[in-house]
């Protein structure tokens, strides 16, 4: 759930995962400023990055941004545009067959509410993002979104809640326009 505290900020945890941080945005530096050809050179640093190999038939298409990367999740088949940002500490995972269009942001951390716990607590939860889905360019994805298969996320919609298996969502509040 979105507004679960996820972790104490300043703790060894959050130390560890600064510190990845760091070592991603040198990574993701590097990859940023490839010759677009250069798949052996890309395929290299994005298995850093990415923990594993990219896998077969996914494609990654640079400027690609990611914070921590090891809770990011690829099935086969999966095409990511250009610009788009994974901030996956409490986990993403795409299955196959979904697209992201350019400008895309999936956020899986955040902080509460409520000020006195604002820098103290990180809040959040994973993304799912079920087999075939769309998301259109520039759309952003918030915490503990579950987006379902064959799921069509029109461009600019920010989601903020559970998308149901063949539907349109589209508009700045997300509203569900169509189902299929």
């Amino acid at each position: 759930m979105p507004g679960d505290l996820l972790m104490r900020i300043h703790s060894p945890e959050f130390q560890a995962m600064s510190q990845r941080v760091l070592e991603v945005t040198a990574l993701t530096s590097r990859l940023n400023v490839l010759p677009f050809d250069d798949e052996a050179g890309k395929a290299g640093l994005l298995a850093q990055i990415l923990g594993s190999p990219v896998p077969d038939r996914t494609t990654i298409y640079p400027p690609f941004f990611t914070d921590h990367g090891l809770n990011l999740e690829l099935a086969e088949r999966v095409f990511i545009n250009q610009n788009c940002t994974f901030l996956d500490y409490a986990g993403i995972r795409l299955a196959e067959r979904v697209m992201v269009a350019p400008k895309v942001t999936f956020i899986t951390v955040g902080h509460p509410v409520d000020t006195d716990d604002r820098r103290t607590w990180l809040t959040g939860g994973p993304i799912t993002v079920e087999e075939n889905a769309w998301i259109g360019a520039g759309a952003t994805i918030l915490p503990g979104v579950t987006i379902g298969h064959d799921a069509v996320i029109a461009a600019g919609t920010v989601v903020a809640e559970d998308v149901p298996a063949a539907s349109l969502v589209a508009g700045p509040k997300g509203a569900i326009k169509r189902r299929w």
